[in-house]
């Protein structure tokens, strides 16, 4: 018989899909790096580090500085590889787990490799780099620059998080559970405990060792093994605040930065969940008003009516779940899931109207194809990943959360004046970590990377899952920061931006040329 795992309805239901589900919106719309002067980089055969780009690092983790690598074929055009880091930083000589990396080639002559993160936690480079190479980067950068992804520890293909099976997995996506009321508190708490029992089962040490710093120095043997004097890095969403705690921790090694789409690292988690709140009340007005200037919207009146209409479905969806073709129950969960997906890239919207067109006629199976693409749930029943499970683990190491009663009560009702669409799907997030086998090893601070050289942070004025206002506060920290805006809808900008975004980061990667700060892009 399998054990019912559960997991509460908690803020992370967003958050979680802020990278993930970024790569997934580029499919539905259709180690480090050396700087430019360095060598070519990997080819195929085993390669180990030069002293050179090793470089002074402590005597125990020398090994893992200078192993030998072994670069084959795969996946088709591709190289791929299989790098060792050590469990635990302040023991290395405990454990080694691996990290799975996979490499673009340039088009001619590499003048270098730039290393990419998708985001996350938990969203795999592996993946991106295979799959939506194109969508998250220009010609131009992949003429000039080998292009490597790597899925982090606990991700995917490296040495992986795990906590339930496929079949758990669906269940914990459609759960509902409502800890406003004291009942429902108590179910979610013990469903929350069963959650991180689980986890700390299958994935044993390995999940007190999934943080932002292990996995930013991770990068830095990386840098060497892949024959890279120094780093250039592009990060989207919360690679941008993986981006950046490895400059913060190796601003000598620093090259051509690009954080795109910023998480504000000083920021809380309740205080990243209520902007998030704000951030997609705001794109969802900015869909409803596009929607209504089209043909076929269902979405009458005004942008009031229409918000409102949406809502009112949802809470529809609350009340009576709704069946979609293939059988399985939509929930509200699975619901809200497949409805925030869209919103991350304008270019999709026309997806979501055609969803809440069937939705409105009491089909749900479009919402639930959207929610499956945002969970890279297989249409028979397999997942492509463990963002969902890597999520958690991450965040309850980076991140001290809000458990008391009382306060998560106040933080619920502030989040449903923010979004009274999604502000009670948010709350309760505290609850998840509460019963987490590891404490948090991070606070939320500022970044300055002091000494490093010049980084470039890209915001979108309408991004819903990292505000703009993140963007400006993660550049203002960063000692060599310039920002640049791009004033659109959606989330982050490079690969899907205009030509001035284009040109701006292609500029700075290729020659060097850092863009004037407060550049805008419209």
């Amino acid at each position: 018989m399998t054990l019912e795992r559960r997991r509460p309805r908690v803020a992370a239901r967003i958050l979680r899909r802020a990278a993930a589900a970024s790569t997934a919106a580029v499919v539905l719309a259709g180690l480090v790096a050396c700087t430019p002067d360095s060598s070519d980089g990997p080819a195929e055969g085993t390669k180990t580090a030069a002293p050179e780009v090793v470089g002074d690092v402590p005597g125990e983790l020398e090994d893992f500085y200078t192993q030998e690598v072994v670069w084959e074929s795969c996946e088709g055009d591709f190289l791929c590889a299989t790098v060792e880091v050590p469990l635990d930083y302040e023991n290395p000589g405990k454990r080694s787990i691996e990290l799975s990396v996979i490499l673009a080639e340039a088009g001619g002559t590499p003048a270098g490799t730039v290393l990419v993160n998708p985001g996350g936690p938990g969203g795999s480079g592996y993946t991106t780099v295979r799959d939506s190479l194109e969508g998250i980067t220009t010609d131009r950068l992949r003429r000039e620059f080998n292009i490597l992804g790597f899925d982090p520890r606990g991700v995917g293909r490296s040495t992986p998080v795990d906590c339930l099976s496929d079949e758990e997995l669906d269940e914990a996506r459609a759960e509902i559970l409502d800890p406003s009321t004291d009942a429902g508190l108590e179910e979610a708490r013990a469903s929350a405990a069963e959650y991180a029992d689980a986890c700390a089962e299958a994935s044993g040490e390995l999940l007190g060792f999934v943080d932002t710093e292990s996995a930013a120095r991770d990068m830095d043997i990386l840098r060497a093994v892949a024959g890279d004097p120094k780093l250039n890095y592009l990060g989207f969403s919360y690679g941008t605040f993986l981006g950046a705690t490895y400059a913060e921790l190796f601003p000598g090694k620093v090259g051509r930065l690009v954080l795109d789409g910023g998480l504000d690292p000083a920021a809380s988690n309740e205080e990243i969940t209520l902007g998030q709140a704000r951030a997609f009340e705001k794109a969802i007005r900015a869909y409803v008003q596009d929607c209504q200037t089209s043909s076929g919207c269902p979405l009458e009146g005004t942008v009031d009516d229409g918000v409102q209409t949406i809502r009112d479905l949802i809470a529809s969806v609350e009340a009576s779940p709704l069946s979609a073709s293939d059988g399985r129950l939509v929930t509200v969960s699975t619901f809200v899931s497949g409805f925030i997906l869209p919103l991350y890239n304008d270019a999709n919207w026309p997806a979501l109207t055609q969803a809440l067109s069937s939705a409105l006629r009491g089909d749900p199976t479009t919402m639930l194809m959207l929610a499956d693409l945002g969970a890279e749930r297989n249409p028979d029943g397999t997942y492509e990943s463990n963002s969902y499970e890597v999520f958690s683990a991450v965040n309850c190491l980076d991140y001290p959360m809000e458990a008391d009663p009382v306060q998560m009560a106040a933080d619920a009702a502030e989040l449903e004046e923010a979004s009274p669409t999604l502000g009670r799907f948010l709350a309760y997030g505290g609850l998840t970590c509460e019963a987490w086998p590891y404490e948090p090893v991070n606070e939320p601070r500022p970044l300055t990377a002091e000494g490093s050289d010049p980084i470039v942070v890209v915001g979108t004025t309408g991004d819903p899952a990292t505000p703009y206002e993140w963007s400006q506060s993660l550049a203002g920290q960063l000692d060599s920061a310039v920002l640049v805006t791009w004033e659109a809808e959606g989330h982050t900008a490079y690969g899907r931006g205009n030509q001035c975004i284009a040109d701006a980061v292609d500029d700075y990667f290729i020659d060097g040329t850092v863009p004037e700060d407060g550049l805008v892009c419209s």
